[in-house]
């Protein structure tokens, strides 16, 4: 259910995004993904071609809307509407920070590639979906989206705004036959968790380890789930439709 459907993930050089885009390419999906580093993200465009899947991939800061342009241009010309978007790209911000001394200039650029990167992403590949009547929009939240954590500073702030984009556009997307989720990946063992847990010292998940709940909301068997909220760590999914 997931063979040649078009896959775009943002933030896909390392980490949760690397795990997901090589996951689908398993799957058979054709992958677009971009990063703000194209060394890194080339190193897994390799990985993926090694699988066999289609891929593109692209240099771009999804916070810019001139990059966000490209970038679902050149995917719309090379692959063809978007199917699934995945908006995985994020940023923690300084280290664990007070916000009365947090930097001006970086409470800015989180918020410019935690939020406004989804709105500008999710706008600009909304038309091809709607006009298909079909469609799949995920972003990713956390914990930190529902409780204000000290020190986690902009972070949190913007997946508490992420929650309400989602909500807000799941409601205005209802009866389109697009739909727009929220899943919290649960802590990994990420660059960003280690500059938000500098002092973790208990063990975490791999970003491969909770791939169902992502399958299940880019596939068929979702269509009608909209505005929902999922925890990956706790989602159990077969290709046979079934989840728990």
């Amino acid at each position: 259910m997931i063979k040649d459907k078009v896959i775009m993930i943002t933030g896909a050089s390392k980490g949760l995004g690397r795990a997901l885009a090589i996951q689908f390419a398993k799957e058979g999906a054709k992958l677009s993904i971009c990063a703000r580093n194209i060394a890194p993200l080339r190193k897994v465009e390799e990985e993926i071609k090694a699988i066999g899947a289609e891929v593109i991939a692209i240099e771009a800061d999804v916070s810019i809307a001139s990059d966000v342009d490209r970038f679902v241009s050149i995917t719309e010309e090379m692959v063809g509407n978007v199917d699934c978007l995945i908006n995985n790209a994020s940023i923690f911000g300084p280290g664990p920070t007070l916000l009365a001394d947090y930097p001006d200039a970086d409470f800015e650029k989180v918020l410019a590639v935690n939020i406004i990167n989804p709105f500008l992403v999710t706008k600009r590949v909304l038309p091809g979906m709607l006009q298909k009547g079909s469609g799949a929009i995920i972003n990713l939240t956390s914990e930190a989206g529902r409780t204000g954590y000290s020190e986690w500073g902009a972070y949190g702030i913007s997946k508490f705004a992420l929650e309400g984009l989602t909500q807000t556009w799941a409601d205005e997307l209802d009866g389109t036959g697009v739909r727009m989720n929220l899943v919290d990946p649960g802590e990994m063992d990420t660059e960003m968790h280690k500059a938000a847990l500098p002092d973790c010292d208990y063990p975490l998940a791999q970003p491969g380890d909770h791939m169902d709940v992502f399958m299940y909301l880019a596939s068929p068997s979702s269509d009608g789930i909209n505005g929902k909220r999922f925890e990956a760590q706790e989602f159990k999914w077969n290709s046979g439709g079934h989840h728990a």
